[in-house]
């Protein structure tokens, strides 16, 4: 390693580390201007760093960095996110031998259980928040697996679980950089466009710092992707069914492996990924398990609407249309519309190439969240491990703007600013039309 290279290393390291400390340890969502300042100035560090070394062979330092990075956060309490309260809610329910998808945390109130869940399931109740109490667990059953652990380990501690549950995704992104290294490779493309994944402060603050489970869905699905680039189909839809067991979502990826694996191969992959799935829910095997389930699906469809895109536009002319918020028809209808554009992508007539069919994957995972009426941040980190397997940079742009969303959650109670979502969504669409548009002129997939 050069002198200027250890030069660059260590100064990133000098900006990164006192910023990721204070905002893991003394940062709020409620003071938007602080968080979107330290995030800004973390953003920076990242691209600079990122194109003094994307031409380096060696990324040996780099994974370092990232680790060190990430361990910053490894005792502090998640401070943009309260889904981790559920998080161990659910954990603490198995534990018990409940299951926890027959049972609303709001009901065990004033009741016996409430001592049974741990002394502090008072405190777990309050930072649910006031929805998450009274809906049934959305988590797919290797969540529950997962939440189980902490659980278990730490029956009264909600830190020790927070720490569990942070080394588990600590582990799952160094595997992502494991295998995403090597997709890179066969792919015949930059190894260091990994780092645009594994640095962005994006991921460490949203998977290590939130704990949000796409970073290990993001692990299942790479490894899965890498299984089937080495034509290890049986295992490669083992990992896809574990990564949809954490998040639903990669199901939406199933009809783009068809042309590569041929007619009678994509149906056995298909088969084993229902076979694993429905093993996996077995644990929880109930007549009320599809029923409780599916309703908080169908909650997400039809009454959550957070920093959406095409949804608002369709909805103010349902206001002055109708004269009221047509959410309960209009989520459906645009799901469904972002189903009828993925399965058309799917007939791309190269698909079978592996730089093509990941490209239809990224343009069909965006096109799923251009349509939803709701987009976290964190969803943001699938189509961007998709796209470190492209050309395209437009979700490394959007893993910045997306972060503008928690102006919603400042001091005067939540309200999204139209004004910030609409600026998202036009620097966004705008640098996606000039990537389209360039990369058409180039004759690059």
């Amino acid at each position: 390693m050069s002198n200027k290279q250890n030069k660059t290393n260590y100064a990133f390291l000098a900006v990164s580390v006192p910023v990721y400390f204070v905002f893991a340890y003394f940062t709020v969502r409620e003071d938007f201007v602080r968080m979107i300042s330290l995030y800004a100035v973390l953003f920076a560090a990242f691209m600079f760093y990122y194109q003094k070394v994307k031409n380096e062979s060696d990324l040996g330092f780099s994974l370092k960095i990232a680790f060190v990075l990430r361990l910053i956060f490894l005792f502090a309490l998640p401070a943009l996110s309260n889904d981790f309260y559920r998080f161990i809610w659910d954990g603490r329910m198995s534990v018990l031998g409940i299951n926890p998808y027959l049972v609303l945390p709001k009901d065990f109130v004033g009741t016996v259980d409430m001592a049974r869940v741990g002394s502090d399931a008072a405190e777990l109740l309050k930072g649910q928040g006031s929805i998450s109490p009274g809906n049934y667990t959305c988590y797919p059953p290797v969540n529950q697996f997962v939440f189980l652990l902490p659980a278990f380990l730490f029956p009264e501690s909600i830190l020790g679980s927070v720490v569990m549950m942070r080394i588990i995704l600590v582990l799952s992104d160094l595997g992502t950089f494991f295998y995403a290294r090597k997709i890179l490779k066969r792919l015949d493309l930059p190894q260091s466009n990994i780092l645009l994944y594994t640095l962005n402060p994006f991921i460490i603050i949203e998977m290590t710092g939130n704990l949000h489970f796409e970073g290990l869905t993001v692990f299942f699905l790479v490894f899965s992707l890498y299984l089937l680039l080495r034509e290890k189909q049986k295992l490669s839809a083992v990992m896809l069914a574990l990564s949809a067991s954490v998040k639903l979502i990669p199901l939406l990826f199933l009809p783009f492996f068809m042309k590569k694996l041929g007619q009678w191969n994509s149906i056995k992959y298909y088969l084993i990924v229902g076979m694993v799935s429905i093993l996996l829910f077995l644990p929880f095997l109930s007549m009320d398990l599809v029923e409780n389930f599916m309703s908080s699906i169908d909650l997400y469809f039809r009454k959550f609407e957070f920093n959406a895109s095409f949804y608002y536009l369709f909805r103010e002319i349902g206001f002055h249309l109708k004269g009221w918020n047509i959410i309960q028809k209009l989520g459906p209808i645009l799901g469904l519309a972002s189903l009828i554009v993925i399965l058309l992508l799917t007939f791309i007539p190269k698909n079978e190439r592996p730089r093509q069919m990941m490209v239809s994957m990224l343009m069909a995972i965006s096109v799923y969240y251009f349509f939803s009426t709701t987009v976290h941040p964190w969803y943001i980190a699938l189509p961007l491990i998709i796209s470190v397997f492209t050309h395209y940079r437009f979700v490394v742009l959007w893993s910045l703007l997306v972060m503008l969303s928690y102006y919603a959650y400042g001091n005067s109670g939540f309200k999204e600013s139209m004004w910030l979502v609409g600026g998202e969504y036009l620097l966004l669409y705008g640098f996606l039309g000039y990537e389209l548009i360039r990369f058409r002129k180039l004759g690059m997939q």
